[in-house]
């Protein structure tokens, strides 16, 4: 079983970064970098690795800026890895999966995947188990307590 962990809203504070969308718009990638944490990330860590351990695949699907280019999706890409090594650098990563702005989440569930999002289309859509973002650490904790 896999669990999807989406970023912006999720784990990574993107509309928390001052002109985040007026940056985007201009095709500049820094927000995906910049953005401040939304969880403990110490402590997500050590879930995600305890989780991994006890047989999930820990897994990142994550959409790209709604504005886009070919060049602008490569910046998003790398933007978005340098925030994960930075700040999840003890986690790896069974699949990580840079997704277009309008792709269906779903269409990566293997059908008893877990979700976690901040997104209501995505979790709406999903179906598996589908979490809201901020029941990630109490959920991932009661995957260890089963």
């Amino acid at each position: 079983m896999r669990i999807w962990f989406d970023m912006d809203g999720t784990i990574a504070d993107l509309y928390g970064v001052n002109d985040w969308l007026e940056k985007l718009i201009n095709f500049d990638p820094t927000p995906y970098a910049e953005a401040k944490p939304l969880v403990n990330l110490s402590l997500l860590a050590r879930l995600m690795n305890r989780v991994q351990r006890n047989g999930f695949e820990i897994c990142i699907v994550t959409a790209l800026s709604k504005n886009s280019t070919v060049e602008y999706d490569e910046a998003v890409i790398k933007a978005k890895k340098m925030w994960l090594s930075r700040h999840l650098r003890s986690v790896q990563f069974d699949e990580i999966r840079f997704v277009p702005y309008w792709f269906i989440k779903n269409d990566v569930n293997s059908g008893e995947d877990i979700l976690f999002d901040d997104e209501a289309r995505h979790l709406e859509a999903w179906t598996g188990r589908a979490c809201p973002a901020d029941e990630m650490i109490e959920t991932l904790k009661s995957l260890l307590a089963a």
